[in-house]
């Protein structure tokens, strides 16, 4: 069974301390009235660390802790202590409510900013660079796992995984016992490629999807300008779904025929400071996957 949730970044959530972001309750009751049954924790921080609190404002609006997502620079080993305090908090939030997802994301760089959906642009690591990255990210997999959660790798624009040859590299550096793929649909036409080829051939190590849209105007546009990632977002490069060119009822066959069972989520990042209405973006995309068939 396939089930569908949404994420506090469709609420303009994406750091904890941002004094713009909606009140936490406020999301989760949004979440719930929007049609969705699950949700991801957001930015550790953002919701409360006290299992107990959390607990009971979920069961009051009929929500289950879907995962949660550690978006922090894995790029950098200066900011290693940075890192490595996101992921054990997350994982132990997401321990105490039996969630089941950590997802692993290389967060913004400055050397890959200018260059986001820029393949041929793009700055590449140097040998050294690549091997730490790489075992920083298989250090907190680890961690996860020993937490009894299935971790998984998330491209995202303008961090060093970004690009799809990228993804295939880390792919085959990382046993796939260890780690996933959380596959987001919008980040991936970000990059410039196809997210339905990608899924025919990585399906089996698909654990977890990420459901985002892309304006291909607005995308055009931002590549073009090279308009920094929440400038972007500002800009509404992610579209409700439907309307950009990602094709949800192939993305939804491929999971059909590969027999995938889980959770689905929602992310619609935006501005929290923009003029678009998070709750009524969260129906409609609720609404458009129930008009196919999700």
């Amino acid at each position: 069974m396939i089930r569908i949730g949404n994420a506090p970044c469709s609420w303009g959530v994406e750091f904890a301390d941002d004094p713009r972001n909606p009140p936490w309750r406020r999301v989760l009751s949004d979440c719930a009235a929007a049609g969705y049954k699950g949700i991801e924790l957001g930015p550790v921080g953002f919701m409360p660390e006290d299992p107990a609190l959390l607990q009971d404002t979920l069961a009051e609006n009929g929500l289950t802790l879907i995962g949660g997502v550690v978006f922090r620079p894995f790029h950098d080993p200066a900011k290693w202590d940075d890192v490595w305090d996101g992921a054990t908090r997350t994982c132990k939030a997401l321990a105490a409510h039996g969630a089941r997802h950590l997802v692993i994301i290389d967060s913004i760089s400055p050397r890959r900013a200018p260059t986001a959906g820029r393949a041929s642009e793009a700055e590449q690591m140097d040998a050294a660079e690549w091997t730490g990255f790489v075992d920083r990210i298989r250090t907190v997999a680890q961690l996860g796992a020993d937490h009894g959660l299935i971790v998984s790798i998330h491209a995202h624009a303008a961090g060093f995984i970004d690009f799809e040859p990228e993804l295939d590299r880390l792919l085959s550096d990382i046993d796939e016992g260890l780690l996933k793929i959380c596959f987001d649909t919008g980040h991936h036409s970000y990059a410039g490629f196809d997210p339905v080829a990608f899924m025919r051939r990585h399906m089996s190590r698909i654990s977890y999807m990420h459901f985002k849209d892309i304006d291909p105007v607005v995308k055009a546009r931002v590549i073009a300008n090279r308009t920094g990632f929440y400038d972007a977002c500002g800009e509404g490069i992610f579209c409700n779904l439907g309307k950009g060119d990602v094709d949800f009822p192939a993305v939804r066959q491929l999971l059909l025929d590969a027999g995938f069972e889980g959770w689905c989520t929602v992310e619609q990042d935006c501005d929290p400071a923009g003029g678009t209405s998070p709750i009524d973006d969260a129906k409609a995309n609720r609404a458009y996957l129930a008009s196919i068939g999700f």
